[in-house]
């Protein structure tokens, strides 16, 4: 296979593991309330939608490790932990959240059928692409991406072109930052390490390949699903948008898809609409659990690990995919407000110089953000007005995102006082 059809098969595979039920459901869902201001939430859902998941890719690119290897420079006690932490969030919520959404948006409506058996026959499915991981780059590259981007920029380009309702006016204050937060719905930087560590794995199959080679092939994988995640967000934003006024201000997401279906392609959309849930669903439901089952594998490497890991990933997802797609995203919540800030912060810090990013700077630059989102996930369980205290002191609290100016600003003081030590000897 000649290198440039080697990157466009990579990058939309990797596209498809990104692409997932909230990349689905969030998007128009956000458009509708956002309005006219649909633009500001676009920009702020790209943010963390898109370009730091990118960049977490790239940096996947630079390390050509684990999701192990982006926090050893904190401590391999930290490490440790925050894998755990990622891979059970990633087993237990957006896993099974992808067979719930497949279920009410593409099952349920035509077959009428419980829920144990939609999500036992979708994680057994599951379950037999895991196992055959070395061909999952192919299968999903080659076959499911373009299939779903054909659909999708269909749905789109019939929206823009056949629409002529007037938007409405935002219902959001800010419609930057609520794109921003709503962006952490999306799982993608979370993905993007889970993902990555997929990526180099498979690449690491081909033995004839030397870093530079698998480093350009990943990065430029990377660009490729970050330019198709960018265009279908702010196609199903923009959509969203234009069709406002036909959605009750109580419509679901899942219903904010299913009418934007029917406007744009009718009573065919549905259908259309089914094949489309399922297939994006499913695809990152693999990346998932292929990227834990790997990772498991690393720690253990034994013939029958890979297996019984994958096994029990799909039979989790099979017990938490009963649950309501809205309930597992508002269990989500709080779990993101504490983890996500951490992941970004650990994306960009993987991303700069070496010599800006030394393993002290990686110690008090982590700390900072965990101490800093305490705030953000308390308001789950605390009355807000206790917190509002502390909030009022610290810039940008108000919008969840009283870690980012705390962040930075250790960042340029530990890197200051490196310097100037240096300086002195």
């Amino acid at each position: 296979m000649n290198k440039t059809k080697e990157i466009f098969i990579t990058g939309f595979a990797l596209f498809s593991m990104f692409f997932g039920a909230g990349n689905l459901i969030l998007p128009p869902f956000l458009g509708k309330d956002a309005g006219i201001s649909w633009y500001l939430v676009t920009i702020g859902f790209f943010l963390t939608a898109v370009f730091v998941p990118i960049l977490g890719i790239l940096a996947h690119a630079r390390i050509q490790g684990t999701i192990y290897d982006f926090g050893k420079k904190v401590s391999p006690l930290f490490s440790t932990i925050y894998c755990v932490i990622i891979y059970a969030i990633a087993i237990l919520l957006p896993a099974p959240r992808t067979a719930s959404v497949t279920h009410e948006m593409a099952i349920y409506p035509y077959f009428g059928s419980s829920s144990l058996l939609t999500s036992s026959i979708y994680f057994l499915l599951v379950f037999i692409f895991a196992i055959n991981r070395s061909k999952v780059l192919n299968l999903l590259g080659k076959f499911l991406t373009p299939f779903i981007f054909f659909i999708l920029v269909v749905v789109i380009l019939i929206g823009i072109f056949s629409s002529s309702e007037i938007m409405k006016a935002s219902s959001f204050d800010a419609p930057f930052v609520i794109g921003l937060l709503e962006g952490y719905q999306t799982f993608d930087a979370i993905g993007a390490i889970v993902v990555g560590g997929v990526l180099v794995i498979s690449m690491n199959f081909k033995k004839d390949s030397s870093f530079e080679v698998k480093k350009e092939i990943i990065t430029k994988a990377g660009l490729i699903a970050g330019s198709g995640l960018l265009i279908i967000y702010a196609g199903l934003i923009y959509n969203g948008a234009l069709f406002s006024n036909i959605f009750s201000e109580n419509a679901t997401r899942t219903e904010v898809l299913t009418g934007l279906s029917t406007q744009t392609l009718g009573n065919i959309g549905t259908v259309f609409l089914s094949t489309l849930v399922a297939l994006a669903c499913f695809t990152t439901a693999v990346g998932i659990v292929t990227g834990i089952s790997d990772y498991v594998k690393g720690l253990h490497n034994t013939p029958t690990t890979y297996i019984i890991t994958a096994f029990v990933g799909c039979l989790l997802g099979v017990i938490v995919g009963q649950f309501d797609v809205h309930f597992i995203i508002d269990i989500a919540l709080p779990v993101l407000m504490f983890i996500y800030p951490i992941t970004i912060v650990l994306i960009l810090l993987n991303i700069v110089p070496e010599k800006w990013a030394r393993s002290v700077v990686f110690k008090w630059v982590i700390l900072t953000t965990f101490i800093f989102s305490i705030p953000d996930f308390l308001q789950f369980f605390m009355d807000k007005n206790i917190l509002r205290g502390i909030q009022n002191y610290i810039p940008f609290a108000k919008h969840n995102l009283g870690w980012v100016l705390p962040a930075f600003v250790s960042f340029l003081v530990v890197n200051s006082i490196i310097k100037n030590k240096k300086s002195a000897s």
